[in-house]
């Protein structure tokens, strides 16, 4: 073999050693009886003591109502902020709205966290809570949901919208019955991206969180600085399980769509012809 052909097969190999190992080390020791950093042989006692410990479900909800939520506005004002930044090309301010709307994306998460506790605290006195934590993920969120959806309107030629509007539709209409189908995937990617860095967050949850609200990262966090423990391990490989069977269905499902939706393409195009 050419050095051509087994250097980026090496590499790729060292690569994916790198970034999966911990994780395959974690899922196995989740299995393990006893102390979290020796093997003692296979034991389920983790996951037992996983889903018997009320603080981890009540937490996990906290993440997941949270996470919900932040995507869902994410994507909202994503895909407004894309839409008019590629459908208005000339209007004042643009470039300063354009760079604001992509300034959380390479500002530090320390930062942006102290920075809206201040605005919440001093301004508008609310306290540290469902409502905080919402808001600072959805500003977080809604500027990567912008980048995706930009991404995919970038590829949408503005005829199909044109058409749409010369056959007597409105411009809502047009936007929810041409434009909005097209984007779907990217609407799905972007709250799927923006769902995972939310259910993940630490330092902006801990900014803005409040008594009785306590995402699952934090309390994964907390428990962490007590030394390791068996039960954050038997955490971890449920998380991974749970995503990787979702990312598997999600994946499944768009190119089943995606491949619906060239065949309705190609047999509108056949019928037009």
């Amino acid at each position: 073999m050419t050095p051509s052909k087994w250097f980026p097969r090496t590499w790729m190999t060292l690569v994916y050693a790198f970034l999966y190992t911990p994780i395959l080390i974690m899922i196995v020791f989740s299995f393990n009886k006893g102390r979290p950093t020796q093997w003692r042989g296979f034991s389920l006692e983790n996951y037992e003591l996983l889903f018997k410990t009320p603080e981890i479900g009540s937490s996990l909800w906290v993440s997941l109502k949270i996470a919900i939520v932040a995507a869902s506005l994410s994507v909202i004002i994503g895909t407004l902020i894309a839409f008019v930044l590629n459908r208005y090309r000339k209007f004042p301010g643009k470039t300063l709205f354009a760079g604001m709307s992509s300034t959380p994306l390479v500002m530090p998460e320390v930062v942006l966290g102290l920075a809206l506790l201040l605005v919440f605290k001093t301004l508008f006195k609310l306290e540290g809570g469902y409502l905080t934590i919402i808001l600072g993920h959805t500003l977080l969120g809604a500027a990567y949901a912008c980048v995706v959806i930009r991404a995919r309107f970038s590829e949408i030629p503005p005829a199909y919208e044109e058409a749409a509007l010369d056959l007597g539709a409105k411009p809502l209409a047009a936007f929810f019955l041409v434009v909005l189908p097209l984007i779907a995937q990217s609407l799905m990617s972007a709250w799927l991206l923006v769902f995972t860095i939310s259910f993940d967050d630490v330092v902006i949850s801990q900014f803005l969180s409040g008594p009785g609200v306590k995402p699952l990262p934090n309390v994964i966090l907390d428990n962490a600085r007590q030394g390791a423990k068996p039960i954050l391990n038997a955490l971890g490989a449920m998380i991974v399980f749970v995503v990787s069977a979702a990312l598997i269905a999600g994946s499944i499902w768009m190119q089943k769509r995606e491949k619906r939706m060239q065949r309705e393409i190609a047999a509108a195009y056949r019928d037009a012809t």
